[in-house]
C-alpha cells in the first residue's frame, strides 16, 4: 500500500477561481435560473379588416346533410345483428356454465356460425332494399327558362399510383 506524504488537492471546475469567487458564481448561477422570465403572449388577434373580394354580399349555406335510408338502415341492422350475437353468446355461455366448465373460446365457437348467418342476412337485405331503390324513377319539373347542358365527362383511373384522365365530350 502507496504512502503518501500530503493529502490531495481538492478538485475544482476553474483552477482559476477562488472559493471565494467560486461561491459568488454560484450563487450567480442560481439567481439567474431562478429569475421570473419575461412574460411571453400565448395568443394574437389579428383585428386587421379582411379584404373583400366582389360586391355581392356573403349567403348563408345550410348545412343539410341527409344519410340515405339504406346506409342507416344497414347501420342499425349491424347494431341489431352485434346486440343479437353477444346475447345470444352470453345465453349460450351461461347455460354452459351449468354443465360443464367452458372456456371462452369453445362459446366464441358455438357462436361464430350464428353470427355469420346473421351478417349474411343483413347483407342479403341490403343488396335487395339497394335493387329496389335503383329502379326508382325521377322526374324533373322546371319553370322558367332552362337549358340543359348534354355534356359528358369520361374519368378512368388506372395504376398503383392513381393517374386520372378526364375527357369532356359533348
Amino acid at each position: 500500500m502507496p504512502h503518501f506524504e500530503h493529502a490531495p488537492e481538492p478538485i475544482r471546475a476553474d483552477p482559476h477561481l477562488t472559493d471565494t469567487e467560486a461561491a459568488a458564481e454560484a450563487r450567480r448561477i442560481i439567481a439567474d435560473a431562478y429569475r421570473p422570465l419575461a412574460e411571453t403572449p400565448t395568443a394574437y388577434r389579428d383585428t386587421t379588416p379582411l379584404p373583400a373580394y366582389g360586391l355581392t354580399p356573403p349567403v348563408a349555406q345550410p348545412d343539410r346533410r341527409i344519410v340515405p335510408a339504406w346506409a342507416a338502415g344497414t347501420a342499425v341492422a349491424g347494431i341489431g345483428v352485434g346486440a343479437t350475437c353477444v346475447g345470444v353468446g352470453c345465453g349460450i355461455w351461461l347455460a354452459c356454465q351449468g354443465f360443464a366448465a367452458v372456456t371462452l373460446a369453445s362459446v366464441l365457437f358455438v357462436t361464430l356460425p350464428i353470427a355469420a348467418l346473421a351478417a349474411v342476412v343483413t347483407a342479403i337485405g341490403s343488396a335487395v332494399r339497394s335493387a329496389k331503390a335503383a329502379h326508382a324513377e325521377t322526374h324533373h319539373h322546371y319553370t322558367g327558362l332552362v337549358h340543359q347542358d348534354h355534356h359528358n365527362l369520361h374519368t378512368t383511373t388506372r395504376g398503383l399510383w392513381a393517374k386520372t384522365t378526364n375527357q369532356h365530350t359533348r
